[in-house]
Order: structure tokens, then sequence, then C-alpha cells
């Protein structure tokens, strides 16, 4: 525990996990007064040209004065932060509150000067670029807002470390100093710095884990059958191109199947870049220790006993996550079925699979073990036994994921040249609004397809999960919105992803379908109706067809201007023997590659080797006999082909082939909808300005809201100075307590007016008659009032209140909320019983741009009621629109606004009327996901 230095509680929210450049990891935390050991051992450790560059002067050594001074602050205007490794400082950053004269001084002055000073050995792993980021984001807690900085000319170093965070700054030299001066409030490009280093380091955390130069396999025994022997023997069988330990207490033998055996990591003479831990979990944290003091760079921990047991397990795996960052090491699972890497290069299965799978071009991560075993299966299965067909380029099975989790794989896969395309298996996302951020940029980049477990259950016991208030149709449709192919199982995990391994995305949803069953062809013509592609009608080439009929018709329909892809049908003839199967798929393929940008896929019912002969017939690989053409094979229910590894421009043109129709279709429509994404993506719209907007008075409001109380729930008046300050105008509602006080309300307003009561069980609810619209007169007022009275209760219980009459148009509801798992994310729907029984409501991540809030208006399914359905005027639409980019830039400029409902704003054809507001504040988080780069709290 850390003791505070003078007047603040220690701040322990300011303590973080980060990965550096080169994939290590290290904790950066306040400096406190009991670190003057620490300080004085890390400053003998750093050169005396460092020293330099830190004081201007020769400075071999830190006096007492200088130790209580770098060691003692208030947390305010005095700040220190250090990065540790093993419990021992790398690096420091501090900064000294001061005035316009560079003295020390304490707020409102809103400059510091700040300073670092980085371990030689240490230095080029990006250390001091985090320090900065955090450092930063402590200062503006603090209410800083710029920093100074002096550096010697010379050191280079530190200037590029300031110069490239992307900060506005300016630039002054003078006695030979350069002086840097920079604000702090985070820039675009400062952001993009930012993610783009987070993206970097975490990919290269994740590759030193997949592509080891070494790996020891820690709890591996004599006789086979054990979990440590069994990825032993499969690393060894793999062919695992680096050197392989096997360790063991128990072990006498100085070899174990010809690897090299040892009794403690410590007794291996050369570096260990991965270890597997496949220990009973009393003894991993010794394990952990001898790993992290010989240097192992990263841990596959397949050992259970942690989180998935109970609450005593979940503590333990805490403190194992922190034992091992403390070290400066990431770890995969606990409980985590292994990893696996085919690239020639690398040959790595440190897992528990039995085999090494196809090497190909298809990503896979699976929380689940048995999930990542059927994945594995099933694509092997369906390569047709070729090998290089329907390959996997990398494979992670998380377990527990205690630290390497799908975000840190996501950032993998972005610039891995072998992944084409990323299938993974979720059943929980820990940190969904980073998902949801890192799913966007990958699925602009390669197909990033996702099917989730546990969608109407808690998360599995072993998972860490930041509470989250939205339902799962909810975050769903965010991960569409952010390009990720969302679907319902692992069978079309697979269906997908083989498509979208090799064959091109369709240009639109235009689908040419042909083959030898006229049945099966209008199976598949509803097939893609239901999934809403444009199918044309199908052409039946009648069971009589052959391969060159096949040909001709296929060669026909990718030329036709009116198709976007091709679905091809296929029914085995009487007596068909696999040659001719192998000439159908030449056939089809020699047809393909006339029209190389039209996707073609094959429906076949039971064809024996069909399937096998769309991607063997291609194959550079050696054909077994079992495989090779005219051997008779077995028909298993689905055995449909795939992809061939090799980059795309290099490797012939392979069909996947499905089993039935509705699997090829559904297929087929989720790459339609994902080409949509990508071509829209590539003009994702703009965040409008509006000159009208007070954000400053907005900020100043707030602030005075806030200083009553937090989680306050606005008032109808301030509530609607507020949303005012953003150009919403709320219909002003007056209340009516009594019959009287309603008529003075409806001639302060004017009638016609509106008779409406607020109490919580009936708002909004017009359809249970709580509502009096249209009253041209007092009298009608009155004799309203009585009405509502007498059905419902007293004035005390209705809180009834007066309201102008708005024109006549169709009632919608636009909502925002900030969730504390997903962020800001807004809400839009029709107002009424129908819709939210329907739960037909669409919803966008906030901020959101013009062509989001366009979309949005037109993603439910009762939108035609907004666009003159059956003879309807048409509503503005257009003035919809801009009240949601508003509520937008209300909530994520001031993330203390924490909820807005907008109920009901009523669109008439011309312009919008806003007749309920609801507002809530609370106290905006220290940090999110705009923060500082920081890897998840244990």
């Amino acid at each position: 525990m850390q003791t505070s230095s003078d007047r603040h509680e220690y701040p322990s929210h300011w303590e973080a996990d980060v990965v550096l450049r080169d994939g290590g990891t290290a904790r950066i935390r306040p400096i406190t007064v009991d670190d003057a050991e620490r300080l004085v051992s890390f400053y003998e450790q750093v050169s005396d040209e460092s020293k330099y560059y830190r004081f201007f002067a020769p400075y071999p050594r830190l006096s007492a004065k200088d130790v209580h001074r770098f060691t003692h602050h208030d947390f305010v205007d005095r700040v220190g932060l250090a990065a540790t490794v093993g419990g021992e400082f790398i690096a420091t950053v501090r900064y000294d509150r001061i005035n316009a004269d560079g003295r020390a001084a304490s707020a409102p002055a809103d400059e510091a000067e700040v300073a670092f000073l980085v371990q030689d050995a240490h230095q080029g792993r990006g250390v001091a670029s985090a320090l900065l980021e955090h450092i930063a984001a402590v200062a503006r807690e603090r209410d800083i807002r710029r920093f100074a900085a002096e550096v010697l000319p010379a050191n280079t170093k530190m200037i590029k470390v300031f110069t490239d965070a992307g900060y506005q700054q300016k630039r002054h030299f003078e006695d030979g100093v350069v002086r840097l001066e920079f604000d702090l409030e985070p820039t675009d490009r400062s952001l993009a710095v930012q993610r783009a280093r987070e993206q970097r380091a975490e990919a290269r955390s994740v590759q030193r884990l997949l592509a080891p130069g070494s790996v020891a396999v820690i709890g591996a025994g004599r006789t086979p059958g054990g979990v440590g022997r069994s990825v032993l023997d499969n690393l060894r069988e793999a062919g695992f191109t680096g050197r392989l330990h096997a360790v063991n207490k128990a072990l006498q033998e100085k070899e174990l199947d010809g690897v090299p055996a040892h009794r403690s990591v410590r007794d291996i003479a050369e570096p260990v870049d991965l270890a597997v831990v496949a220990v009973p979990a009393p003894y991993v944290p010794e394990v952990v220790a001898e790993c992290g003091e010989h240097g192992v760079q990263g841990l596959v921990v397949v050992s259970a006993g942690y989180a998935e047991s109970g609450p005593a397990g979940r503590e333990r795996q805490r403190a194992l996550v922190r034992q091992a960052r403390t070290y400066g090491m990431r770890i995969i699972g606990p409980n985590a079925f292994g990893v696996i890497n085919t690239s020639p290069e690398v040959r790595l299965n440190a897992s528990l699979a039995p085999e090494m799978p196809r090497p190909g071009r298809i990503g896979l991560f699976a929380q689940s073990g048995a999930i990542g075993i059927a994945l594995l299966s099933r694509l092997h299965r369906r390569g047709g036994g070729v090998t290089g067909v329907t390959g996997v380029s990398t494979f992670v099975s998380s377990g527990n994921r205690a630290d390497v989790s799908g975000n840190d794989v996501l950032q993998y896969w972005y610039d891995d040249p072998d992944t084409d395309v990323a299938l993974m298996y979720l059943e929980s996302i820990g940190n969904p609004r980073k998902f949801t951020r890192l799913a966007r940029r990958t699925a602009a980049a390669k197909p990033l397809v996702v099917v989730q477990g546990a969608r109407h259950a808690a998360a599995p016991q072993g998972h860490a999960v930041r509470a989250t208030r939205l339902p799962h149709a909810t975050v769903s449709a965010l991960l569409r919105q952010a390009g990720v192919i969302r679907v319902d199982t692992i069978t079309e995990l697979v269906d997908a992803g083989l498509l979208l391994a090799r064959q091109p995305l369709p240009a639109g949803p235009r689908v040419a379908i042909l083959g030898n069953s006229e049945s099966l062809g209008l199976l598949t013509f509803d097939a893609c109706l239901a999934e809403g592609l444009r199918p044309l009608p199908p052409l039946d080439l009648t069971t009589a067809a052959s391969a060159e009929d096949f040909h001709r018709a296929l060669t026909k329909a990718l030329a036709d201007d009116r198709c976007d892809a091709v679905v091809v049908t296929a029914i085995p003839a009487v007596g068909e023997t696999s040659a001719q199967d192998a000439a159908l798929a030449k056939a089809l393929r020699s047809a393909s590659a006339s029209a190389p940008a039209k996707p073609v896929l094959v429906v076949h019912v039971e064809l024996g080797g069909l399937a096998e002969a769309l991607s063997a017939a291609a194959s550079t690989a050696p054909q077994t006999a079992s495989t090779a053409p005219g051997a008779q094979t077995p028909r298993p229910a689905e055995r449909p082909a795939t992809v061939v590894s090799g980059p795309p421009e290099a490797s012939p043109r392979l069909i996947p082939a499905y089993p039935a129709a509705e699997r090829a279709v559904r297929a087929l429509g989720e790459a339609v909808k994902y080409a949509q994404w990508r071509r829209e993506v590539a003009d994702p719209g703009k965040v409008p300005e509006y000159e009208d907007i007070d954000e400053k008075g907005a900020a100043e409001q707030i602030d005075e809201l806030l200083s009553r109380g937090s989680g306050l729930t606005l008032g109808p008046e301030d509530a609607c100075v507020l949303l005012g300050r953003y150009g919403i105008d709320v219909h002003r509602a007056l209340p009516a307590p009594t019959p009287e006080e309603a008529a003075a309300a409806a001639r302060t307003l004017g009638y016609p007016v509106a008779l409406k009561t607020t109490a919580p069980h009936l708002r909004h609810r017009a359809d249970l008659g709580g509502v009096r619209l249209d009253l041209t007169d007092e009298a009608q007022l009155r004799r309203a009032y009585t009405e509502l009275t007498d059905l419902f209760g007293t004035p005390e219980v209705l809180r009834p209140v007066v309201q102008s009459m708005a024109p006549r148009g169709v009632d919608t509801v636009v909502r925002a909320v900030i969730d504390p798992a997903a962020g800001a994310v807004l809400s839009f729907g029709l107002a009424g019983a129908a819709s939210e029984l329907l739960g037909d409501t669409a919803h966008r991540l906030v901020p959101v741009t013009d062509r989001d809030a366009s979309s949005l208006v037109r993603s439910i399914r009762t939108a035609p009621l907004l666009f003159g359905w059956r003879g309807s005027a048409p509503v503005d639409t257009v003035a919809l629109e801009e009240l949601m980019l508003r509520v937008s830039r209300l909530v994520d400029d001031h993330p203390e606004v924490v909820a807005v409902s907008l109920e009901p704003v009523v669109v008439a054809p011309r312009g919008l009327s806003v007749l309920g507001a609801t507002v809530r504040l609370a106290r905006a988080p220290v940090r999110d996901d705009l923060g500082p780069r920081t890897l998840p709290v244990v």
C-alpha cells in the first residue's frame, strides 16, 4: 500500500498497467515517500549523459534534498509518476505547477513544467511516450491546461517524444535551450497518435506470444497423457521451428523424447520467449516468479482453478495477472486451450489440439476451448482433406481472458499480412467501447465475423465484464454499425468466413441462380428474398445438363450487368462418378475466372465429390489416395470447399460449396451487407458544426447544477434551458394543480392547448387516456380536467400540465444514454406501445455523423410512416436528423450528461415539436476510452 506524500490522499486511480512499444508491460503509478530507495537505485543506473540531459549539468548523484523533493508530492501542484518493472523504477516524470513568471504556483495557475528521466536500458521502448499520456491526463484532472518543457538541443529523443505526441505546441530557442509549450487538450492528431501507438504495442505483445523463438513447457511429465506432456508433444509433432524445452521439478532426465529437460526455468541457459504453464494452480505463482526472473516474455496458462471455480479462484486469478505484469509479461488464460501459428517460419502448436490445422488465411479466436476445438475441427473437415485449403493463420483460445483478450488479438490481426478474415467466438466483451472502435478499424481492412455465446445469460464465471444496461439486441446493432458481421451459430460463422476468405465482395444484392434442379433453384430464390437479396428468376438447366452446359450458363450469368453474384445449384445424376464431379468443378472454376469481381457459390445436395473437387482440383498440395480424383470419398452432411493459402492474386479461384441453399444464401447475404458497409465507411460523413450552440454556457450550467449533488435529474426549467443552449427547443408545459391554474396557464400559452398528466404510470401513454388534445376554450379545458381527475385520481397523483398544441405529425422518441460499458449511444424509434412491443428501435454510437443520422431514421421497420406511407404526407426528416445531431453533440461535448430522453417528438410535414424532455446529470468518469493507454484493471 502506498503512502500519501503531502496534503492529498494517494490517487490510486492513477495506477495503470501499460503495454510498451516492444510488447512488454510496465506499471505506472504515483511516486510517494516510500520510494526514496527505489529512486536512488534508479538514478544510479542512469548514464552520465542522460543525467546531463535531465539537469543541464553533470549530476552524478541525488542529494538528500533532491530525494525529498522528488518523492514528496501533493498530487495537485506537484506530481511525480514512475514506470516500474519488477517493482523497480525504469523511468520517471514529474510536473510542477508554475505561474506566468515560471515560479511555483497553485490554482488557478494552469501551466506546469514537465521533465522526464528514462533509464538507458529502457530507452526506445516507448516508456516516455506512455508516461507523457498519463501525466497529461493527471494534469487535466488537476485543471492544468498547458505543459512547458526545457530540453537541450542535443537531446533529440526527448524532443521527439514531445513533437510526436500530436498536441498543439510552440517552440522557442533561448540561451542554448529549446523551450516547448503545448496545450493538453486532446486533438484529433494526438488521439490518432495515441491509438496508433496502442495498436502497435498491443499487436507486438500478441506477436511475441504467437511467434516465439523459444518455448518452455512447464509441467511436462515423463509419461504421455497429461496436459503439459500433451502440449509438449503437440509442439514437437507440429515441427516448431524454435528451441523447445521441457520443465518439471520431478525430472531427473536431461531429455524428454529428444527435448532438453530441466527442473526449473532458471536452469535453461538461454532466453525463453514463451512459457506454457501446466502445473496445478497453487504452484503457478512460484513458476511465474521464476519465469519473470529469467526474462520470459509471455505466458500461456492452461492451468485451471481460477475465476471459473468461484470467488477464491477469482482472487487467485487477479493475483496471477498482477504478478505477471510486475515482470512485464502478458498472459493468455488462465484455463486456456492454447495458441497456434501455422506460419512455416514458426509452426507453433502450443495448445491441446492434437493436430496442427492446415495453413491458411483465417484467424480464429475463441474464448471457449470446446468451441475452439469445434471450429478447428469444422474447418479441417470442410477442406476436403487437401492441405492448404480452408486453413488457419493463427488460433487463440483465451480461456478466462484475464489479460490478453479479443481486443488484443484484433490489434494483431489488423495489420497481420497472413490473415485475410477474422473469426471470433465471444462469450463476453470486457470493454465493448474499445472492441467496437477496434472492430470498425479492422472491418474497414478485412472481414470480421463474430458469434456471441451467452447472449441470454450471464457471462461465464471466469470472465471479468463491465456492467452494461444495454440489451443484447442493442449491443448487436452497435457491432453491426461498426462493420462486424454478426452471426448466431458457429456453423454460420464458418459459412460466412469461408466465403469471405476467397471470394470477392459483391457489388450489390442482385443474385443470379442457375442449376440442374428446378426445385433447388426455387428454394434458393425464396432464401434470397428472405435475406433481403434481389434474385433473378432461376435458370433451370435440367438434370441432363453437362459440365459444358454449366460452364456456358455461368459464363453468361457472370457477364450479365444485372447480376452481382451467382449461386449455382447442383444435384447428383444417377450413376455419377467422381470424375464427373471433377469435370463440373473444373467447368465452374473456369467460368468464374471470366468475372473475378463477382462471387460464385455452389449449393450441392449430397454430392460426394463435388465439394472436394472444387478445392482439390486447384490445390498444389500432394493428393492422397482418398482425395485424388476418381477416389471414392465419404459423403458427410457438410463438406463445402473453401480457400487455398497464399495471397489472392497468386492463388487459383476457388468456389465455396454448401449443403443447403439457406446456408449459402445466408453467407452471401452477410457478404452483401458487409460490402455495403465498406462502401459507406469510405465516406462516413461529418459531425456538423452549429453556430448557435453555447458549449461554454452549457458547461457552466452543468457545473453549477452538479454542485448541488451527483446523480441529478433536472427539473423541467433547467432541462429546457440546457437543451436550449444546443438549439433544442422544448414546448413549454405549465403546471396545472387546479382547474383555475390550468385555465390561467392556457391563457398564458394561448388556445388551443393540450391537457395531460405527467404521473409516471401515465406519462407518454396516450393510449390510456391521460391526454386531452385540441382544447379550444376554457370550458373544454375545465371539462377535460374533470374527466381526467374522475378517471385517474386527484391532481396530486396526476400532476397535470397544460401545453400549447403542436402541429400534427408522427410521434417519435429520441434518446441518448451513457452506458458504462458501451459508451454514449443515441437511439431512435416511433413513440407508442406498438413500437416498444416490437423492439423497433435503432441505435448509433456517439458522436453521430450526418450519414449516421440519415441512416438511423431509415433503420427502423416502421420508417415508411415517416415517408408518406399509404398516401400520408411525408414528414420533415431533415429537421429530425438535425435534432439527433444536436443531441449527439450535447452528450459528446459533456460526458456529465448521462441520459437525455425527448418524448414525444412530433415530426410534422414542416418542422418538429419536442413536447417532453428529461435530462440526467452525473459526474463524468475520471478516465474513459479517450484517456491514456492502459490495460484493464484486474
